[in-house]
Formats: structure tokens, sequence, C-alpha cells
């Protein structure tokens, strides 16, 4: 049998979870209580988070880092740190305060000046139009910049650096400039747009953050917070000290939290000392006076992608360099690792502002490919509803149940630096209406996608309760969730130890529309990533960088293309009006080698290979092919697969559909057996010639692993079967997480009960308990049909079990008396009810559009007990 699968099976899991630990500047019993607790979730390293600190790298943080690493080491628990002490990353802890003037973000930015009528001299007065008028562009920064821009500094090196006359035609003329605040200039007949371009530091809310573009600049971070940390405990790192993790870096320039900021939108975009020879080399000399055509939407469209192209390369290449291989490789050169993610939400990762420009090019230096889900992104069955998420911003369910995930598996299978490690921050800001259902689902979304490493998101050592950012895992006790938290992290780390280490089979590639949407008119990667994903068909999201950066990446063309580990059968290009140079010639080469290019709904201009089929002829031009490497009959858009090689070759299968799933999956498999990560056991599979029968409840998850197991390791998953007696009579007692286990308030009730109706603001425990009289001799089974949320049986005294999906069933054969038997059956509720009216007037909780508690409470479905 496996080796890794014996391990499990004995209780030897890796660890993959990190969760934040926030810092306020707590006493040391609180910080050693809540080690204990994070430990005691079966969470064994943390992500040490100080943007609550009031005293980042001094004294009052040393003092509480020496404890938080001292209770690391007696627990053997590794220590991740976040790298600043404001969100997001890049304040440096304030050093950019008191830098020089150019080590502060810079931006370029365009106003214009209308002229029309007869040729004439005319007086351009430039003085106030860079920077141009700032307008709030949506709820966040009318909430939040009022504040941010208080105290922000002014600086005085605003200055223009081209002008240049576009007529309506088309035409142009450089007005030659000399840094006057007024200029004369004969301007021709007809209507004409002067371009102002210019230079300013007075851009956006984070004027005192690092300018990424720039490696003097970036290099105060690690001066002030990276270097610290090593004069300071040198010793742990690589040891106790796992690494560094950068929480959503961004550029910095435009609209805050705005993700429309395509090129040729209102914003002012990123610039330094940096990109004049960049954009020199690829413009040449005349470059400032080229820059218009980042904002003109009316010129020539070649012209345009020339353009914009090689500001955005320029701009993403440098923040590779300067930023994240940077900061990756100080990490590396000191025993440790650098993680983290940037932004992506709504298709940010592939344009700058809050994000990086390019998802693959902002993480490169990183060790693994970070993602985060939080405050509502993805749902259950959320892929088109709802449209409207967070903060009131639109929401794209495309993106993140299709795209973001596949970002991360993608980066971390072709990087060859990442080893095939994929983190997702998760959990945070969804709310006190988040518990564990809703946490089991996200967890197996992101896994069964590839993602093998989590930060959950939070433990707060605030006094509860905390209106920051919720839910919070333990909450000094108050969260009647806890220890059902720690059960699903250790469901967690059983299954991201058998999908680490090896590869995802993905046959098919799919073209990142990153580069195309700089270009043009671009079709977004997550439209045929939606068809193939619905089909159960693997694949890889890859840049065009696998192309123009074959070394880097690994590459090797032919049929099939190697990236990396990586080996596809199909290349699909989503729609682009145009692609790279690199990306041509590579797509012609590869179709010239066989390998199959499929163009969707078009091809880009200058490619004249690959067929043009629609997003609906995808899935059957790759059967076509035989590309698939399994079928599900019948067919089901919400069954997730995952195949992986590591030290198991296994199949991990999701059912994210509110309704069961029935119906026999062929694969080329011969020889398997089933494998539960919830319960850890393994059971033979129903396997045969090729097709697995698969039954699959919501929220249940199933491995087929692929070969042998040992016939004495095997047992039977329960089942229901037999005499069934529908258990309605109950007593029922409860109490508040903090108060347990005195429970209290005992009264009868009849399954399923409604105890939200009766106690609407009740959060905490609910007992249930009753007599049965049961014969030895037989096997006796239990199902709980439906409970809100955490489930815990006790049969006579003796704990069952855990278990958070619904239905669950227990085997309680071996726990019975003969005679009378007592059951008890514990849930715990999420902290939603009781927490509704302390948040409702909350700022944060009515951007989040707080609304009321619908759940339920206790048991809600029926109670059956079956023997035979």
């Amino acid at each position: 049998m496996n080796e890794t699968i014996r391990k499990l099976l004995n209780g030897e899991e890796d660890n993959h979870i990190l969760p934040f630990f926030w810092q306020h500047g707590e006493d040391e019993s609180t910080l050693r209580e809540y080690m204990k607790a994070i430990c005691g979730a079966n969470c064994r390293a943390v992500c040490v988070e100080s943007r609550p600190h009031p005293d980042f790298c001094g004294d009052k943080w040393w003092q509480d880092m020496d404890v938080i690493l001292d209770e690391a080491r007696k627990r053997g628990m590794k220590v991740w740190i976040l790298d600043d002490s404001h969100f997001p990353t890049g304040f440096a802890n304030g050093a950019v305060k008191s830098a020089p003037v150019e080590l502060h973000r810079q931006s370029v930015c365009a106003n214009t000046i209308r002229l029309d009528g007869p040729a004439r001299e005319v007086t351009l007065a430039l003085d106030g139009l860079i920077p141009p008028q700032y307008a709030y562009a949506n709820m966040m920064e009318q909430y939040v910049l009022p504040s941010l821009l208080k105290d922000a500094p002014r600086f005085d090196d605003d200055r223009v650096i081209a002008l240049t006359a576009v007529s309506e035609n088309g035409g142009t003329v450089t007005i030659p400039y000399h840094g006057e605040g007024t200029v004369l200039w004969n301007k021709p007949e007809g209507a004409w747009t002067v371009w102002v371009i210019g230079l300013s530091r007075n851009c956006g809310p984070h004027r005192e953050y690092i300018n990424m573009l720039d490696p003097e600049s970036v290099r105060l971070l690690i001066d002030t917070v990276y270097e610290t940390h090593w004069a300071h405990y040198a010793e742990d790192f690589g040891k106790t000290i796992a690494g560094f993790f950068s929480d959503e870096p961004e550029l910095g320039n435009g609209h805050l939290y705005y993700y429309d900021n395509l090129l040729g939108t209102d914003q002012d975009l990123p610039f330094a000392a940096t990109m004049p020879p960049a954009l020199e080399a690829r413009l040449g000399p005349d470059w400032a006076n080229r820059l218009y055509l980042l904002w003109d939407n009316g010129t020539d469209a070649q012209e345009t992608a020339r353009v914009r192209y090689a500001y955005m390369d320029a701009v993403t290449k440098l923040l590779r360099e300067n930023f994240s291989r940077q900061l990756g490789a100080w990490c590396r050169s000191h025993g440790v690792r650098y993680i983290g993610h940037m932004i992506e939400d709504d298709n940010a990762h592939a344009r700058t502002g809050s994000s990086l420009g390019h998802y693959f090019r902002g993480l490169d230096g990183q060790d693994m490919a970070g993602i985060d889900d939080i405050g509502g992104q993805v749902l259950p069955q959320g892929e088109d509803e709802p449209k409207i998420g967070n903060l009131m911003a639109k929401r794209d369910g495309e993106f993140y149940h299709f795209m973001m995930a596949n970002l991360a598996a993608s980066a971390a299978a072709i990087e060859p630096g990442k080893r095939g490690n994929a983190m997702c921050e998760i959990f945070g800001n969804y709310g006190w209406a988040e518990g564990v259902h809703l946490e089991k689902y996200l967890a197996d979304h992101f896994m069964v996608r590839g993602i093998n490493n989590f930060v959950p998101h939070a433990f707060s050592p605030a006094p509860f309760p905390d209106p920051d950012c919720p839910p919070h895992f333990y909450a000094h006790g108050h969260n009647p969730q806890y220890r059902h938290f720690g059960k699903l992290m250790a469901y967690m780390n059983r299954v991201c130890t058998l999908i680490s280490g090896g590869r995802r089979i993905a046959p098919v590639a799919v073209l990142y529309h990153g580069d195309a949407e700089w270009l043009g008119e671009a079709m977004l990667s997550q439209k045929p990533a939606r068809k193939l994903c619905e089909a159960q068909i693997g694949f890889d999201t890859i840049p065009c960088d696998v192309f123009a950066e074959p070394e880097h990446y690994g590459t090797v063309p032919g049929n099939p293309l190697r990236v990396n580990t990586q080996e596809y059968r199909a290349l699909v290009v989503p729609k682009a009006q145009f692609l790279p140079d690199a990306a041509v010639n590579a797509i012609t080469e590869l179709a010239a080698q066989g390998l199959p290019v499929f163009c969707i709904d078009g091809r880009p201009q200058r490619l004249d290979c690959g067929e043009v089929i629609s997003l609906d002829e995808l899935v059957p031009a790759l059967r076509a092919l035989e590309i698939p490497e399994l079928t599900a009959v019948p067919a089901s858009a919400y069954l997730r697969a995952l195949h992986y090689v590591g030290a198991a070759e296994l199949y991990y299968f999701v059912n994210e559909a509110a309704e069961p799933y029935a119906g026999t999956v062929s694969l080329p498999v011969a020889e398997g057996y089933l494998y539960d990560p919830w319960e850890n056991r393994i059971y033979p599979a129903p396997l045969r010639g090729g097709k697995l029968t698969l039954a699959l409840e919501p929220l249940k998850s199933l491995l087929l692993i692929v070969g042998k197991a040992d016939a004495e390791a095997l047992s039977g998953p329960v089942v229901c079967g037999g005499d069934a007696a529908e258990l309605a009579a109950w007593t029922r007692s409860t109490c508040a997480g903090i108060d347990y286990p005195a429970l209290r308030d005992a009264r009868s009730v009849t399954l399923p009960d409604r105890l939200a109706e009766e106690q609407p603001e009740f959060s905490g425990f609910v007992r249930y308990e009753t007599c049965v009289s049961l014969a030895k001799g037989k096997r006796y089974t239990l199902e709980i049909a439906d409970a809100c949320e955490g489930v815990e049986l006790f049969v006579n005294g003796v704990s069952a079990g855990i278990q958070i999906a619904p239905p669950c069933r227990y085997d309680i054969t071996s726990l019975v008396n003969d005679g009378e038997n007592t059951l008890t059956i514990e849930v715990a509720t999420t902290l939603e009810r009781q927490m509704y009216n302390a948040l409702k007037d909350d700022p944060r909780s009515m951007m989040r559009g707080l609304k009321p508690p619908c759940s339920g409470s206790g048991l809600t479905g029926t109670v059956t007990l079956f023997s035979k």
C-alpha cells in the first residue's frame, strides 16, 4: 500500500496551515494562550500579522515576538511574519516618510487642452494641469480617502515631460517643451487635442509607500523590516522562523480598489527613474511623446498596442526584478522563504492600481503562488450570482470560481522555483455567518483546484467581540466551533499532504489574457476555463512569458508542449485583438509541430494558424481528440476532479452542487481504493473496467488512490440500512460558547428543532439527549439529516466523533450497551445571531452589506437510527 496513505492512517500528516495571528500588543499570557489555541486547532505554523500592533519593530514588538517564538519552539511550530506595519505591504514601517524624495512613489499623468478653429499662435497654460484633478470613483474612496489624504505630504517636483498635439484625423505634432509654465504653439487649422504628459508624486492615497519599480526604494522595506528581524532572530531563521509574507502589495496608482482600470481610462500610471531607459529601449528616444497613447483610444490601434505593451512590459518587468525577486532573493539568502499574494479581485491581477499588473510576474520571486479568498468572493453555486459583492462593488463570480485558484495552481506548476506550492489566504471577512459548513466548501473548492497551503484569516486576541473582519476562530473561547474548525484543519492537512510534492495533471493550457488585455480587446481567460472546469478537464493558465523566456520556465516546444513539470496536449487562445510577437511566433511553431491550437471566436492579428471555434465547441473539440482524462455520466457542471501524481497517484472528487451526485466516472485506472480524508479511512473502490461508481453528497469529498491497498487496512463506509426508527423526542439544553459545557434550560423538543425561531439571538452550543433501548449483536448506524452547524455525537458519554457536513452518519455499534443507551448530540452554531445586533451599526459591517441572520440553529433535520 502507498506509504503516504499508511502514514496518514496513522495520524502522520504534514502541516500546510499557517493562520494569521493578529497582534495588538497583548500581554504575555494572552499570547501564550493563543499560541496554545492555534496549535490545538491542528495548525502547526502561524503567520504573525503586525497590522494592528502599536509598536511594530519597536521594544514591545520584540517582547511579543520573543513570547511567540518561545511558544513556537516548545510546540514545534513554524512562524511566518507579515512584512509591514500597515496594509498593504509597501509602507516600510514608515521609512518612506523620511526617505529622499526620489524614493517616493511617482506617477505619469495626462491632461488635455482642446483647440479648434483656424491656424494661429496659441498660448498653452500648463500650470495646474499635472496632476489632473482627482475625483472619487467608488464607495471605498469616499469612505477612506478623506482620512488618508488629510496628512498626506505635498511634493513640489511635479513637471511636464511631453506635449503632443493630435489632430482629429490622427496626425500628431510634437510641441517643443523646455520647462516653461506657458508655451507658444503655432496651431495648424482644425480641431486638435494637446496631450500634456507629466510626472507627479501627488497622486493617490499611498504617497508614503515604496516605489516598487525602484530597487533602492524597495530596499527601504528590506532594511526596515527584514534586516531588523534578522538582527534579532538570526538563529531562528530557517528553523522556527519560516519566512515572510507580503500582503496585497500594490503599484498604487489610480483609484483606490477600483478594478476596471484598463489602459485608456482615467487614471495616473506607475512611473520611476528606472522607466525612461526601459521605455527608450522599447520605443526610441521620443518615448515621452508616445505616452499619450496610454490614454487616447481614438488613434491607430496597432501603434496604440505597441506603446501600451511597451509601457506595461517595462512596468511589470521592473516590478518583478526590483520588488518580487529582490525580496525573494534576500529571504532565500537568509535561509527562509518568501510568500504572499497580490489583489486578484475582478481581474485586477492583470492591471496596475491596487494590484501588480501581471499575476505571474508580480509573484515571480515568491516561493509559493499566492491568492486570497475573503469577503464573499467564492460562494456555493456563486459563479453567476450575486453580481454585487463586498463594499457594493461589482462581483465577477466567473473569475472567482473558475480562474482565481487556477492562477495560483498554474504558477506553482510552471515556475520551477515554486516547486508546486500554491497558497490561499482563506475564510476572512465573510462575517460571523461563516461557519464550518461554508469553510468546508471553501477548503474543498481550492484544494480540488490544486491549492495546497492555506492561511486562515484569522485568530484575533483582541477582546471579544472584535469587529475587525470576522469570523475569528477562537475568540477567547467564545466561538462554539473552535474544535470543529480544528477538525477541518486536520482534514485539510491530510488532503494537502497528498497533493504536494508532485504535479497536477493538466492536459490543456489556456493562454493568460493579461498581455492581450494590455494590447487591445481581449476575452478573459476564465471564459474558456469555465467550460473546461465544468467538463472536469484539467488545465493550466500559462502566460506569454513561457514563450518569451523559455529558459526561465523550462519550456520545450512540441506536441506535447512542455513547461517545467507540465505537459499540454492542446493550447487554448482566448479571443484577442493582438498578442505579443513572441507568443505569435511560438504558437505558429507549435501548430506546425502538431500541437492542437484552438482560437476562441477568432484569431489574433498576425496569427495565421489555429482552429477557430466558439466557446461551446471547445469541450467537444477536445473530446474528439480524446484529451479529457475522465468522463462523468451523467454529466455534472458541479463535479470537480483533480488528477495528481505525487507520493501517491490520485483522483480527488468534490461535489460543489446543492444536490447529491450519483453516476459513473470513466478514467484510465485499472486498480484503486477510496480514501475518505475526513474520516481518515480507506474503502474498497467500486471500480470495474476503468469505470468508478461515484456517489457524492454536497460538502463531501473522496479520493481514488491508484494502486492496491493492504486488505487489513480497508474498512467500509458508514451505510444506513435495515430497520429505521426516527428519533423525534429529545431533551434540549443550551449555553453560550464561553460557558461550555455548562448547559442549562433543559426542555423537551421534537425534531426538526425550531430553535432559531424561538431564540433568534441565540448562538452557542445546543445539546440534545434521549434514551433508547438497544440489543447487542446488531449493527447500529445513526443519521443526522441536517444541523446548523458542527455536530458531535456521544453514545453513553463516549464521543463518536465530530462531523460538519450533513447528512452526518455514525456507526455506533461498538459503543452501544445491551439495554438502555443515552444518545447525546451537541451542535455548535455560528456566532452570527449573537453578534448581529452588536455589529449591524458598525460602519465596516454596513459596508459589507450585513444582512439579518437566516441560518438555522441546532438540529434542523431529522435523526434516524438504523439497525440490522
